[in-house]
């Protein structure tokens, strides 16, 4: 490594990388112990007709999907989902730790609206990602608070989200005096002591100047925090395995070599482990099929399975599958049948799956559609058919009654941005 590379290092080691929002007090946290909250992001729309809302063909019908022409729904515990793709193997496994809520409306076609719908609560731009509400009420000033890999990470000003593209820029952020060719220091110890002392000084400087205008001293406030807690990183740096390691997770657990899912749920995992990540946001592509659908769905939905069994293997090996809250979910559904080409169009209604180990509201089903994947009408106190006192169930619902189940409902962050006139759906009962 040249000098002009230790010197990028030492000025990512100033924390530009990755700061929460602007505050003197940022870094104050240093570790967390309650609920971890990972959704799923399944980017271009999920055939759930395939999936957790299994459907078989109806005579004289249009062909809704190829594999009921041969095979019957699947079973695990009170679930049924579809014998197709990884689903089996997924479903077998995990079915004691699913809610599937079936039948929710996205209220849009466009991919954009969908992904901003599914996990925000609405269909207009503006507000935070759960995630990031959850982050920012229950640990605002963790170094890592909320990972965002890719997906939607609105945080509409409440916390940043760090994007760790690379997982070895972390380690270099972490320990940028170290060179990891010969695991030597770049400079001796006492010399790297001097230099972050006179950093700190020559920030303090800055922050002290009260002719600077707010934008500035506010940037030059977190810089300095920063710069004081590169430690509280360490914990994460710890943890991280040997970038062939990482690599390795990659390439033996993806049916699909261009995803890296597995790769963000391990680096998600390790961050939960450290104490200083509370939320993040996974995701993984390939669903928008308008060709050769079941092909291309049925790689994508195997490589999902794969990840989300491999989330609730690795979690437990770490210790943190007590405190996993899983929200898995799509822009919103594909058509109920097939189109020239073989593939299926855009369909507004769609499924959320929600995964937590040992709790009372789970191995269950709420929410129905009818043969042709139309959405039914539900009682919210009954979570039952009810087609005279009943309510479509919307994204805002899922969301309302995930905030009140986080205990992030009353917060000041979630009172920023309320969901209202929206009826209260016991899915967590």
């Amino acid at each position: 490594m040249n000098r002009r590379q230790f010197i990028h290092r030492l000025a990512l080691a100033g924390g530009v990388y990755a700061l929460p929002r602007f505050m003197p007090e940022a870094f104050a946290q240093t570790s967390f112990a309650g609920k971890l909250l990972i959704t799923v992001q399944v980017r271009g729309g999920w055939d759930v007709a395939s999936f957790c809302d299994p459907k078989k063909n109806v005579s004289g019908q249009k062909i809704i999907t190829n594999w009921s022409k041969t095979a019957d729904i699947g079973t695990a515990g009170n679930l049924r989902y579809a014998p197709f793709a990884g689903n089996k193997v997924l479903f077998d496994a995990h079915f004691s730790k699913m809610l599937v809520i079936n039948g929710v409306d996205m209220q849009t076609n466009a991919h954009d609206t969908g992904v901003v719908c599914s996990w925000s609560g609405r269909t207009a731009l503006g507000y935070p990602s759960l995630t990031a509400l959850y982050a920012a009420a229950v640990a605002p000033n963790l170094a890592l608070s909320y990972l965002n890999f890719g997906g939607y990470g609105q945080t509409a000003g409440l916390i940043n989200s760090t994007r760790i593209a690379s997982p070895d820029l972390i380690k270099n952020i972490i320990y940028p005096n170290l060179n990891e060719s010969n695991n030597q220091s770049f400079v001796e110890d006492a010399d790297w002591q001097r230099i972050q002392t006179l950093q700190i000084q020559n920030m303090q400087q800055l922050v002290a100047d009260r002719k600077a205008l707010l934008q500035d001293q506010r940037n030059r406030q977190n810089l300095l925090s920063a710069i004081q807690n590169t430690d509280s990183l360490k914990a994460f740096g710890a943890l991280m395995p040997a970038s062939s390691d990482l690599q390795a997770v990659r390439k033996v657990n993806n049916t699909n070599a261009n995803s890296s899912i597995h790769q963000q749920i391990q680096m998600t995992l390790l961050a939960f482990k450290s104490g200083l990540t509370v939320s993040s946001d996974v995701y993984d592509g390939g669903f928008d099929t308008h060709d050769t659908h079941d092909t291309e769905h049925a790689a994508a939905l195997s490589n999902v399975a794969s990840a989300v069994d491999y989330l609730w293997t690795t979690a437990e090996q770490l210790g943190l599958a007590n405190r996993l809250l899983v929200v898995i979910g799509s822009d919103f559904g594909r058509t109920p049948y097939y189109n020239a080409n073989d593939g299926k169009d855009h369909w507004p209604i769609g499924s959320y799956v929600i995964m937590e180990k040992n709790a009372g509201y789970t191995n269950r089903i709420i929410g129905e559609t009818d043969e042709a994947q139309n959405a039914r009408v539900i009682n919210p106190a009954t979570m039952t058919r009810n087609d005279s006192n009943g309510t479509i169930i919307y994204s805002k619902h899922v969301h309302r009654a995930l905030r009140k189940y986080l205990g992030i409902d009353n917060s000041a962050a979630a009172k920023n941005f309320p969901l209202n006139n929206t009826e209260d759906f016991a899915f967590f009962s």
